[in-house]
């Protein structure tokens, strides 16, 4: 659900980065103040994961599109909302910047649409409702938990996908025709999402000690055995499965095709476009995914390997600076 420059104008980006970049200062003094420091290595590979798992296309029968997961729900269920929101702040950012996949203007939108759905939204009123009163919830409850979570963030980030191009004044995306292919294509990547969600939620749990698993999100456990797995598991996606994903166009592609009069949107026209534009392109050292110049079948795993270890290095980095300026803060006020 990457979106591009395109579908925006500057006034909605802008607004949209204002948004976003206030949920962010808010999750910074959040983890601040209650995340723990043994923690920071699950940040960095749980969104190497999710970098590589955005890659992994599985096609949508029937339809002739593809979606992928979003990972919002999945880095707050391990992590907690505002850590899991920065993490996702962090592919997200890394993904626009080097690989030209969303725009830079739109980054605000697309971290809106696909982080704050999944972290708070989705996370807070459907997945963290559903398991509440169970110590030891079942993996039917999990997984059913996990389902409905994704599909409400996926639903919810598609309408906002949709109210964002009606106040940019994209008018080759007439809004009732938008949001009537944006929303059912959604669900039905949202049920897929769900149940990969749910699995890897469950071995989560089968494989951290009972307290631990009952208390996932707030867990101080160091988790090395986990962190290995998901730093495994982030590089057979990004060097392997990635060249097992599917081609069709994603749900977004996929519902402008249908609406939009040749299947396109134009180029924003704007100076503002314009400098975004040359930004992206001075930024993006694999764009798409692929070795610029070369047509080499190896390019998207090379690229998914880079990225995921991007990913977690920045990722790691950003929060032990975090917790390394609380840790000054807390000395200096004993003093």
């Amino acid at each position: 659900m990457h979106m591009a420059d395109a579908l925006l104008s500057p006034a909605v980006g802008g607004v949209m980065w204002m948004i976003s970049g206030g949920t962010v200062a808010y999750s910074v003094r959040e983890v601040r103040k209650n995340f723990s420091e043994k923690r920071i290595p699950l940040m960095g590979v749980s969104g190497a994961f999710v970098f590589a798992a955005q890659m992994v296309n599985f096609a949508i029968p029937g339809t002739g599109s593809s979606g992928h997961i979003a990972g919002g729900v999945l880095l707050a269920a391990l992590l907690g909302p505002a850590p899991g929101f920065l993490t996702m702040a962090s592919v997200l950012l890394i993904q626009a910047l080097f690989f030209a996949d969303g725009g830079l203007l739109a980054l605000g939108g697309n971290l809106f649409n696909m982080g704050f759905a999944g972290c708070f939204f989705a996370y807070l009123l459907l997945f963290r409702p559903l398991l509440v009163g169970a110590k030891e919830p079942s993996r039917a409850r999990i997984v059913i938990a996990s389902v409905a979570a994704c599909v409400g963030s996926m639903e919810f980030g598609a309408f906002c996908v949709t109210i964002e191009t009606l106040l940019s004044g994209v008018t080759s995306l007439p809004f009732g025709a938008f949001v009537a292919a944006m929303l059912p294509i959604h669900l039905a990547i949202g049920i897929g999402e769900g149940l990969a969600t749910g699995a890897v939620l469950c071995f989560v749990r089968r494989n951290l000690p009972r307290y631990e698993a009952s208390r996932l999100e707030r867990s101080e456990h160091r988790g090395t055995e986990l962190v290995l797995t998901f730093a495994v598991a982030a590089l057979v996606a990004a060097g392997g499965l990635s060249l097992l994903a599917s081609s069709r166009p994603d749900g977004l592609e996929w519902s402008i095709g249908k609406v939009a009069e040749g299947g396109e949107i134009a180029a924003g026209e704007s100076a503002i476009h314009a400098f975004w534009e040359r930004c992206a392109t001075f930024f993006a050292v694999l764009p798409d995914y692929a070795i610029p110049g070369r047509d080499c079948w190896w390019g998207s795993a090379f690229a998914g390997i880079v990225g995921a270890s991007i990913c977690a290095l920045f990722t790691v980095v950003a929060a032990w600076v975090l917790i390394r300026r609380r840790r000054h803060r807390q000395v200096d006020s004993q003093i």
